[in-house]
């Protein structure tokens, strides 16, 4: 079970990351053909339910191994952190109504002292999700501002109940992605390769983790040892420093934000692979604030909840939250 959760893990992100830079890549080659997508990974139509068939609470210490499946405990961890992160599987709409729930509950907390962090739109796009968290742009003009069909790919469907709530609930927003641009230049040339212009969305420093799982799960998505198609794109190290920089620009930004508004929360709102093991965006904020408080949920596909912590999802986070992906939701053409 170990072997087959890591495979199908490291395969998302694998995927998903040259989903992110092969269409600059492309344009950096001046290659007019569009590169093929996998059926698999491709972004579908939303399923958006009338009534949702919620996440649930069967939630996992990743250390301790011990559960909790109350909504109580659920918000007695909520409620005492500073930066909440429930990682997601891009085009699992449940994963987002987990996010939901989170927001609500930093709601009941904080008041409207929260911002949400997307990985989905990248920096320069701050202005046109400020205005639409202010209720400035209607839900047409903003996916046509962002362009995001382009910008992130996946149905905005999966991610309208969270920026409804933003909106209703008058919250912030943060765009936190780097540009694609930018990511994929790393990843062909470097660091060392950037210009002013490129170093505008980065931190000065890029520190390029050295946690050994962390690695291991990089390396597995890079393709392992040989000829394999990250490798005849990309160096190991660039690929590396790419992920980092990528991690480094997101993060940089949350504990910027927390630092200058104090008593604010952050949710952010990411991709699995951005928090697993705490080793990506979380360990970039708490390398710049030691005192900024944070919890990770990663979100796992189950059938059923786990009557016992399962050995290989341990240190995945600080929880595990287990959620059936297979559950089958009316579409919603609205």
């Amino acid at each position: 079970m170990g072997d087959e959760f890591n495979i199908i893990a490291l395969m998302k992100i694998s995927i998903l990351f040259v989903l992110f830079m092969i269409p600059v890549l492309l344009n950096a080659a001046n290659v007019p053909t569009k590169a093929p997508v996998s059926p698999a990974m491709k972004p579908q139509p939303a399923k958006t339910p009338d009534s949702p068939d919620l996440p649930g609470y069967c939630i996992f210490g990743a250390q301790s191994g011990k559960p909790f499946d109350s909504e109580a405990a659920f918000k007695s961890i909520v409620w005492k952190n500073d930066v909440i992160y429930v990682g997601e599987t891009h085009d699992q709409l449940k994963d987002h109504l987990a996010q939901l729930e989170t927001l609500k509950a930093m709601k009941i907390a904080r008041g409207a002292k929260i911002a949400v962090g997307f990985e989905m739109l990248n920096m320069t796009l701050q202005p046109v999700l400020d205005d639409y968290a202010a209720g400035k742009l209607t839900e047409e003009e903003f996916l046509a501002k962002t362009d995001w069909g382009k910008e992130w790919g996946f149905d905005f469907k999966l991610y309208k109940p969270v920026f409804d709530f933003i909106v209703q609930s008058k919250l912030r927003a943060l765009a936190l992605n780097v540009p694609k641009k930018v990511v994929s230049k790393i990843a062909r040339v470097g660091l060392a390769g950037l210009d002013a212009e490129d170093k505008k969305f980065l931190p000065e420093e890029i520190k390029i983790t050295k946690h050994k799982k962390y690695l291991e799960y990089l390396k597995t998505s890079f393709g392992g040892h040989g000829d394999t198609p990250m490798a005849r794109m990309f160096t190991w190290d660039n690929y590396l420093a790419s992920m980092c920089a990528w991690n480094e620009g997101m993060g940089s930004k949350v504990a910027a934000f927390i630092d200058a508004n104090p008593g604010w929360a952050v949710l952010v709102v990411a991709g699995n692979g951005h928090v697993v093991y705490n080793a990506a965006i979380p360990a970039s904020v708490k390398s710049r604030s030691k005192q900024i408080r944070q919890a990770s949920f990663y979100t796992e596909d189950a059938a059923k909840c786990p009557a016992v912590f399962p050995k290989e999802h341990k240190d995945m986070a600080n929880y595990l939250w287990y959620i059936n992906h297979s559950t089958q939701m009316p579409a919603n053409t609205k």
